[in-house]
């Protein structure tokens, strides 16, 4: 396992750990842990998220197949364009 040092730790960051561990009951060290873990992406109990998951819906393979239809013009080379 390594070990790590990080300098310079704005107040601010060190202030919310240490909420963040006093909230938690957990030391500092594994409190650090889990929320580079959470922040990372590696916390299978939370998935990271950009927030646009709401915005997003599924395709149908009829949507689907009616977007390849509708974009395939532009996977065609103009060849004179390229000249």
């Amino acid at each position: 396992m390594r070990h790590l040092t990080v300098r310079n730790l704005p107040e601010h960051i060190a202030l919310a750990l240490r909420t963040e561990k006093e909230n938690r009951g957990h030391s500092l060290n594994q409190t650090v842990i889990d929320v580079l873990e959470r922040g990372l992406g590696f916390d299978s109990k939370q998935r990271r998220s950009n927030g646009l998951a709401r915005f997003s819906g599924g395709w149908s393979e009829d949507d689907l197949q009616e977007f390849h239809q509708a974009t395939r013009r532009f996977e065609v080379i103009d060849e004179e364009f390229w000249r």
